[in-house]
């Protein structure tokens, strides 16, 4: 048993933000049926590096999911589709805005099919706004938030960060309205419209960053990887390699100083508060270096531990995913397809006491199920 047994979702979706949402929600014990065009809708199978000739990229959201082709442009198809809603809970789709009502399948058309269905649609910009009927992709949003003004070196260029995090919040948003739109219809029993956007939701993502523009007016600038409030609190190089640590407290900092022999510094006036470490940063900063550059990062976690600050190694790819502690959390899960074999994958990070993860299917490649639900008459 599962906590979204029974709970269908049509996933029209594309790319990542969608479709990593509709993820989740299988994960969680949703049927989850891919919708695409028979020439197949999704521009994320064509991008490598590939595993049997199925992109990676493809295969990292779509697990646990069905897939069916119907082409929409089609009358029969529309009707077909429309077959499918009656039965069906939820409805994703990120179409551009205006799309799917051209083809007589908004919400307001399709609730009269089913008043109880949940319809999310999510795009780059809302279905409001002078931008609404633009396509916004995840590094677009990057730069029109904000976010890329506060990311890079100081003296570097504006900078995206290195994964789709645009894309990948919204995608937990989608889940979020999701589960609160079907609580609200056991409540109610009446289904609901979602529009979600990226830019609503990188902006949201802004969180201190935004709270002190608006508030104080300060506005934050790349900064490398100093943060904009809290020193010392950066990436410092050691004699094998950079090493993130975060003193966060005044408390921190006098254990910090104990710990690289120089107590001393807790009360000297340049240090003695964070207010004043900020303003001293690039002395504090050189004078620290000049101490982690005498010991290995290895010996240094060790001695972070023992003072309880935080601090970690910067990894590479492949050391974050052999790290023993990711190993020991039991984080890489394995699951087989009959056509491209055996895939790895990161598993969905909830763990609960006793709320069944389950992963039953491995993505599937397009049109998979077609048969399956033509020969159910596209009913359950």
């Amino acid at each position: 048993m599962q906590p979204l047994d029974n709970i269908r979702v049509l996933d029209l979706s594309r790319v990542y933000a969608a479709p990593a949402g509709s993820m989740m929600l299988a994960d969680l014990g949703a049927e989850v049926i891919r919708v695409e065009h028979p020439n197949g809708s999704d521009s994320m199978r064509d991008w490598g590096p590939f595993l049997n000739d199925q992109s990676t990229y493809y295969l990292c959201a779509n697990r646990n999911k069905k897939s069916i082709t119907i082409d929409l442009k089609t009358h029969e198809d529309r009707e077909k589709f429309k077959e499918l809603v009656k039965d069906a809970d939820i409805i994703l789709e990120n179409f551009k805005t205006g799309d799917m009502a051209r083809m007589g399948l908004s919400y307001e058309e399709l609730k009269k099919v089913n008043p109880r269905i949940i319809y999310c649609a999510v795009t780059g910009f809302g279905q409001t706004g002078p931008l609404a009927y633009e396509p916004g992709f995840d590094p677009v949003i990057q730069a029109m938030s904000g976010l890329m003004h506060v990311t890079g070196a100081t003296e570097g260029e504006a900078t995206r960060v290195g994964v789709p995090i645009a894309d990948i919040l919204t995608s937990h948003y989608v889940v979020i309205g999701i589960l609160a739109a079907l609580r609200m219809r056991d409540l109610t029993g009446e289904g609901q419209f979602i529009d979600l956007a990226l830019l609503d939701v990188q902006m949201c993502s802004l969180a201190n960053v935004a709270s002190a523009f608006l508030n104080t007016g300060f506005a934050s600038e790349r900064l490398g990887n100093r943060h904009n409030n809290v020193a010392p609190y950066q990436v410092f190089n050691c004699a094998d390699g950079p090493l993130m640590i975060c003193v966060g407290t005044d408390g921190q900092f006098l254990k910090f100083c104990v710990m690289i022999e120089r107590e001393e510094w807790a009360n000297d006036a340049r240090f003695i508060s964070n207010t004043m470490r900020k303003q001293n940063e690039a002395e504090l900063v050189k004078l620290i270096t000049d101490i982690t550059m005498t010991k290995t990062r290895k010996e240094w976690i060790a001695l972070l531990q023992q003072y309880k600050i935080p601090g970690g190694r910067v990894n590479t790819i492949a050391e974050a995913l052999e790290q023993p502690q990711f190993i020991a959390r039991d984080m890489i899960g394995e699951i087989e397809h009959e056509q491209y074999g055996k895939l790895k994958f990161v598993k969905n990070p909830l763990k609960f006491s006793n709320l069944n993860i389950q992963y039953k299917f491995a993505p599937p490649i397009l049109g998979e199920h077609t048969s399956e639900f033509q020969k159910s008459s596209l009913r359950k």
